[in-house]
């Protein structure tokens, strides 16, 4: 490929909307041009990456032995109501209606099609196992898209779906799918974390997230340097203490605190460590008839610890907050404790409530926490003495960096990432509700087990260029780069030796099957190198009189400073040793 026949469109200054490292390279690089909120023309030099990444993916899949199909983007909407999603998926979900007022929808993922194309074509077990994947375009509304491509409202996933007779075998073909991930991203030349994650409202224990290592990664990913444990903030557990707790030393006592709200002020005021004090997290659960109306409200009272941050995925699996809850209204507060937000606590209540404490809170000793009356909290409270014990004790917090891996190995670690693949087990989440099922051995219908595996097609680039990057601009892996060897030619147009030799050099890495870019537009070198430096490409190769004059060529990598001169007839040997490296 030849510069002055492609379309390079650089930037010296990202917009001013540009918020992250990513964002602001792929404007300034061209790879990308925004159209509107969250809404991006993939520009040739970002296609590039994004061809290339769609090319490694569909390899190891057809390796590991999924079908490709293409589901249509626009999707009627009788298949999403049959799952209930049409109603559930909320405002993300863009709804649409064609010139005959039927409804219809732009898919963010594809479940329901593929569903439907398994319950018409797979009638038998003889059939089964099968996998079948697309790479496609997908949209969601999201509120506020931001960062790019990274959370973008149109982007292109592959996503695929297997279908198989029972859960060992759906287990089965995730441990393929798990095997078939590893090698995608191994081939991208990315530093990534596989992660347990938490599967949510799909139900069950398997599912893993890919994660590129990033320190302005949205995701915390908690593993443990001594181990293999790695999982997600939602997933990872945090153990119950294993010390006793302690007897009570301190008699309770009802303490003024006037303006101090946060157990980070009051810690101040007393003196004390912020771990000695209980935050208090109100939240309710309503019942509803039969026409969604409420007709009794349930209050809960969480405790955590004041250094502690609460999780809501787990609040989310204890009993009787499992089946949904919300933060409690003023009212409502104001209801049970007699008192505005800042000074609760579970102690003097005007209506009874659900308490339930992190497991480090209920084996603490002389806490403080609030007195129900503005202005005032309680110093020296115990379990026992002072008030009931609790009626549930649950893991309630977010792990922090030094809690005991719950593999028992050693202590945890936090670092940044950016989720690019989720893989997990949806059993028949799909198949039941559209009744997707099979005819087994017995000639008996039996439903279909299902496991779903996405891939972010258009949020890898940005990733790669988040864990790659330096003040020059971006720095691409080999397999993802929009050119894997640039030629830059120095007075090509004023030199027909210099035109002759790089020439010939592109010409001979083309043939050999090197994606190479001639940089023949006649820029001065300054302005060349700034180019290719900001855009990524790899590996350099300078072609000059000086150098030609003395039977040399200069090499350079992207990712170091300074060049080295090889010899003319040997670049085309010592390019290809760098490319197998």
């Amino acid at each position: 490929m030849k510069a002055s026949q492609f379309l390079i469109s650089t930037l010296k200054e990202a917009p001013a909307d540009a918020e992250v490292v990513s964002h602001k390279l792929m404007m300034r690089a061209g790879m990308v041009k925004k159209l509107g909120a969250g809404i991006y023309t993939w520009m040739p030099m970002g296609l590039r990456v994004v061809r290339k990444i769609e090319g490694i993916v569909r390899q190891e899949m057809n390796r590991a032995g999924a079908v490709e199909l293409l589901m249509p983007v626009i999707q009627p909407a009788e298949y999403w109501q049959e799952t209930r999603r049409w109603n559930t998926m909320g405002p993300e979900l863009m709804r649409v209606k064609d010139r005959h007022d039927r409804d219809f929808i732009v898919q963010p993922t594809s479940e329901e099609v593929v569903t439907d194309v398994a319950r018409q074509e797979l009638r038998s077990y003889k059939q089964l196992p099968r996998n079948l994947y697309h790479i496609q375009t997908k949209f969601r509304d999201e509120r506020r898209p931001r960062f790019g491509v990274m959370r973008s409202r149109e982007f292109i996933m592959k996503d695929a779906y297997s279908f198989d007779r029972d859960p060992a075998a759906a287990k089965a073909s995730y441990a393929t799918m798990a095997k078939a991930y590893r090698a995608i991203f191994d081939r991208f030349g990315l530093r990534y974390r596989a992660v347990a994650a938490d599967s949510g409202a799909i139900g069950g224990d398997l599912s893993e997230e890919f994660q590129v290592i990033a320190a302005t990664g949205e995701d915390a990913i908690v593993y443990c340097p001594q181990s293999d444990y790695a999982a997600n903030m939602e997933k990872a557990e945090a153990l119950a203490p294993t010390a006793a707790r302690p007897a009570a030393q301190h008699r309770m006592e009802k303490v003024p605190t006037p303006g101090k709200s946060t157990c980070g002020e009051v810690a101040e005021l007393l003196k004390v460590p912020l771990k000695t004090t209980v935050k208090s997290l109100v939240l309710a659960t309503d019942q509803v008839n039969e026409a969604g109306e409420v007709v009794k409200s349930q209050v809960w009272l969480l405790l955590l610890r004041g250094d502690h941050d609460m999780n809501e995925i787990k609040v989310g699996k204890v009993a009787g907050l499992d089946a949904g809850f919300r933060f409690a209204t003023t009212a409502e507060i104001l209801e049970h404790f007699g008192t505005p937000p800042g000074y609760l606590g579970p102690i003097g209540l005007k209506k009874p409530v659900k308490v339930v404490a992190d497991r480090d809170v209920a084996v603490m000793a002389d806490w403080i926490c609030g007195a129900n009356d503005e202005g005032f909290h309680i110093t020296g409270v115990n379990w026992g003495r002072d008030l009931p014990e609790p009626d549930a004790i649950a893991d309630l917090r977010n792990v922090v960096e030094g809690d005991p891996s719950p593999d028992g190995k050693g202590p945890l670690a936090i670092e940044r990432g950016i989720e690019i693949g989720h893989i997990f087990y949806l059993g028949t989440k799909y198949s039941a509700p559209m009744n997707a099922t099979f005819l087994d051995e017995a000639g008996k219908p039996q439903l279909m087990e299902m496991g779903c595996y996405g891939i972010g097609i258009t949020r890898l680039p940005a990733a790669a260029i988040e864990q790659n990057n330096d003040e020059r601009g971006i720095i691409w892996p080999d397999a993802i780069a929009p050119f894997t060897v640039v030629v830059c030619p120095i007075g090509m147009d004023r030199s027909a030796e210099v035109k002759a030799a790089a020439e010939k050099l592109h010409d001979d890495l083309a043939a050999a099957g090197v994606d190479v870019m001639l940089d023949d537009r006649g820029e001065r070198p300054g302005a060349m190198f700034a180019d290719w430096e900001l855009i990524g490409v790899p590996h350099r190769v300078v072609v000059s009189d000086r150098g030609l004059k003395e039977g040399q060529l200069e090499y350079q990598h992207r990712r170091v400073t300074a060049a080295t001169k090889v010899p003319v007839a040997e670049i085309a040997s010592f390019l290809r040793g760098r490319l197998a490296a």
